[in-house]
């Protein structure tokens, strides 16, 4: 990823106060323009329709790689060192992002300097140099996050990755978006070229554009752009799901400090229909994302202490531990309900598990209160505001709408149904789309034997704590520890780390 810092402090800190106005945004089948006179700078995001779930069996990785040899390597006019000493000067960068269905290329420059970094971005895209090196390279550092970061730096990441695994076995949402460990290392530059040639294509893209920008440069960007050729690839059939019978665990095996779980199932529902956002509001106060006052939250981390945080999430919430709100541009035709557990103790899993369990079925069985109601509505409708404060993010939500089909913006449609739902809608949504009795999680721990006998005998796992406990929550502990689980042991399989992603 090339990334050059954009602005000094000074201009940052200007930014985050200074009012952009945005005109009416426009927007048409490859076109979305977000124009904001008083905004400096311009902000570019190029959508192509193809992400991982495009790659071909045995070369799972391709999507990833083909994207990262434009935004990360050498063009015809420039090699990739010209590149970044090119972009300094300019305090810019650009870079791609390629997700399941969606591959976008993004960067930001000063107006000043649109001259020098216009002929650079759109380089990137149209004239790409495919040099061994550069794919040598960028090989190297996906085989490095493949092998070693994934598996071994973050158990949270690792957790995520099990879970979509698990569920969409068979499908092109299987695999992450870096690809398997054999396939990477399979892939040529003719690989890359055909790919390249198949999927960027004038046909394929839609063009985002925001800020300050005037209306020449719209024309010229579509008109570089329109050199690409023409093509309109078919798109993959919608993934069909592995839907979990009963309670199914993976346990990775891993020598692991602490123990990272994460849970869900799959769901019929997509961002724009009116029971989306009724879930958006249970799903919040259930487990909303950075958010201490979370139901999850309070019970696991607050009350307890036993971890970081305690989420859930009704879209794919990718690099959760590394952002604070909602990403945009990972848009998916199917998707998951997922409680993700930060890691907690080894000595206090089985007990995060069944808290975790009992509390979603709390809210399945009995929906949520008035009042709970009222105060996470209220929340929300201010909360969703802070969702795309930069031109960027308002682009790139734009982008989202389009991806979704949605006339009305989302953020728009978010706010509008923070006013007209009902504790009634929100609560028929929980009965319809969540359920507890059929669930995958993934969790990564260590002697992940013991924890299966644990699970298979659904003994009780009483909590011991450090410091001294109210009554109230030693008397709560008492039924989670006894919560039953009820996992038959044919569900349950371990797997080694070192297995994972191979092939």
């Amino acid at each position: 990823m090339k990334t050059v810092a954009f602005c000094t402090i000074a201009l940052a800190i200007l930014f985050s106060v200074l009012p952009l106005q945005a005109q009416n945004m426009e927007s048409n089948n490859n076109l979305i323009l977000l124009p904001v006179n008083n905004d400096p700078t311009i902000a570019f995001r190029i959508w192509f329709k193809v992400g991982s779930q495009n790659d071909p069996v045995g070369k799972e990785g391709l999507a990833a790689l083909t994207a990262d040899m434009l935004s990360d390597g050498s063009t015809q006019k420039n090699s990739y060192e010209q590149i970044i000493s090119k972009l300094y000067p300019l305090a810019a960068g650009y870079n791609a992002s390629c997700s399941k269905e969606m591959t976008v290329f993004s960067g930001r420059t000063h107006k000043d300097n649109l001259s020098e970094y216009y002929s650079l971005f759109t380089d990137a895209i149209l004239t790409p140099a495919f040099k061994q090196e550069d794919l040598d390279r960028i090989k190297s550092q996906t085989l490095n996050y493949l092998e070693n970061s994934l598996r071994y730096a973050s158990d949270e990441e690792l957790g995520k990755a099990v879970l979509y695994q698990e569920l969409f076995t068979g499908t092109g949402y299987a695999h992450v978006d870096a690809g398997l460990i054999a396939s990477v290392k399979s892939i040529t530059l003719d690989d890359i070229r055909k790919f390249y040639k198949e999927y960027y294509t004038k046909d394929n893209l839609v063009i985002g554009l925001g800020g300050g920008y005037d209306a020449t440069l719209v024309k010229t960007l579509q008109n570089d752009l329109g050199a690409l050729p023409s093509g309109t690839p078919k798109a993959p059939a919608p993934p069909v799901p592995n839907t979990p019978k009963g309670v199914r665990v993976t346990l990775v095996e891993k020598e692991a400090a602490s123990t990272a779980i994460s849970m869900g199932f799959p769901m019929d529902i997509v961002r724009g229909s009116r029971e989306w956002y009724a879930l958006a509001i249970a799903n919040s106060w259930l487990g909303e994302h950075r958010n201490s006052s979370s139901h999850l939250y309070q019970v696991i981390r607050e009350r307890r202490g036993l971890n970081y945080g305690d989420y859930s999430y009704i879209e794919n919430y990718p690099n959760g531990g590394q952002r604070q709100l909602p990403p945009q541009n990972v848009g998916r035709r199917k998707q998951i309900f997922e409680i993700w557990i930060r890691p907690v103790p080894n000595e206090a899993r089985h007990f995060a598990l069944r808290a975790a369990l009992r509390e979603f079925k709390n809210l399945v069985d009995n929906g949520m209160t008035e009042s709970e109601f009222d105060l996470t509505k209220n929340f929300l409708r201010k909360y969703v505001l802070h969702y795309a404060e930069t031109t960027m993010d308002r682009l790139g939500y734009a982008i989202d709408d389009a991806y979704y089909g949605m006339s009305t913006g989302h953020l728009e449609t978010y706010r509008k149904m923070m006013n007209e739902l009902t504790l009634a809608d929100v609560n028929a949504a929980i009965k319809k789309h969540w359920q507890y009795d059929n669930m995958q999680v993934a969790i990564i721990t260590k002697d992940a034997q013991s924890f299966k006998d644990a699970l298979v005998s659904d003994a009780p796992s009483p909590m011991k704590y450090a410091t001294e406990k109210a009554q109230s929550i030693l008397d709560e502990d008492k039924e989670i520890s006894a919560f039953p689980l009820h996992i038959k042991p044919e569900n349950i399989r371990i797997v080694p780390v070192a297995d994972l992603f191979l092939k």
